[in-house]
């Protein structure tokens, strides 16, 4: 279920942004335009592409761009999603960034008590869809085994190469469409980050901010999204060694998340206690020294100010 604050109802956004999106053959293209116009929206995303299409890279570059305070506007609730759950995904994760949602033609404006509460009526009808799909699933798999039938697919168990390809095709289509409503969470900082940056580094990073990634999992879904041409081939340039320095940074940082009291003079001192050369050279670390790595530090997310 989407929750928002009572607070956040109250923030005046900062941007109304429009999302556009037109099936092949369809003539409403000028028609959506104007009513996101109308609505007040300075800026426009235009999608061209069917409901259905799991690839909507516009979509996927907005939903990465918004920030918080932002209004997402389009003109009904299916110019957005593919699905119930596909829009729920989408607007929870736009919440929980602090970033509006409206639909024109429909009861949906997260700005609003009103709109909150239909957004919590859709959750409510999904879930329950869902419970109810489960339970016939499991009713079935019943009835099936008093009927002495197995459970399962007959093609997988006897391993029919048309079935095993069925079978992969759908875990590919699942695994990209998870990618696709997860993006806007990761792969901003990934844009920010690499190449510049290790793939260890950058899972350091996500795993810091709360998430749960490894490198092999990461460089997989980075990879798959560039398949996809859903993200730039830049991303998967190797990045420049720099271990020395690197390894100063956590270090400082870690000293200074440990005791933020610290000034740098004391880090420094520190440093020096533990035999820690100063990257550039020098038989003693300088408080300049320090706060170049802390900035660096700050800049990469390892510390907040």
């Amino acid at each position: 279920m989407v929750k928002l604050q009572s607070d956040d109802m109250q923030h005046h956004p900062k941007r109304l942004i429009g999302y556009a999106r037109v099936s092949t053959g369809e003539q409403a293209h000028d028609a959506q335009l104007d009513e996101l116009r109308s609505a007040g929206c300075h800026r426009i995303y235009e999608e061209h592409g069917s409901g259905t299409s799991r690839t909507r890279p516009v979509l996927a570059r907005l939903l990465g761009e918004l920030t918080a305070g932002d209004v997402l506007v389009v003109v009904r609730l299916d110019r957005l999603a593919r699905s119930l759950s596909h829009l729920l995904q989408v607007i929870e994760d736009l919440v929980a960034r602090g970033v509006h949602f409206r639909s024109i033609g429909d009861p949906i404006d997260t700005t609003t008590p009103q709109g909150m509460f239909s957004l919590q009526v859709l959750g409510a009808a999904a879930q329950l869809d869902k419970a109810l799909v489960a339970e016939r699933t499991k009713a079935g798999i019943e009835a099936a085994k008093a009927r002495g039938k197995r459970p399962g697919n007959p093609g997988l168990r006897e391993r029919r190469p048309e079935a095993i390809k069925a079978v992969s095709k759908a875990r590919d289509k699942l695994y990209l469409d998870e990618l696709m409503a997860s993006a806007q969470k990761w792969l901003p900082m990934v844009r920010q980050l690499r190449p510049q940056h290790s793939w260890d580094n950058v899972v350091e990073v996500l795993n810091r901010r709360g998430q749960d990634w490894t490198v092999e999992r990461i460089r997989r879904a980075v990879h798959r999204l560039v398949r996809e041409k859903l993200a730039d081939q830049d991303l998967l340039t190797r990045s420049p060694r720099r271990p020395p320095e690197d390894h100063l940074m956590k270090l400082v940082a870690a000293i200074a998340i440990a005791d933020p009291g610290l000034s740098l003079r004391q880090i420094a001192a520190q440093l020096d206690q533990i035999g820690e050369q100063p990257a550039r050279g020098g038989k003693k670390w300088q408080p300049s020294s320090v706060r170049n790595l802390l900035d660096e530090a700050h800049r990469f997310g390892l510390i907040r100010r």
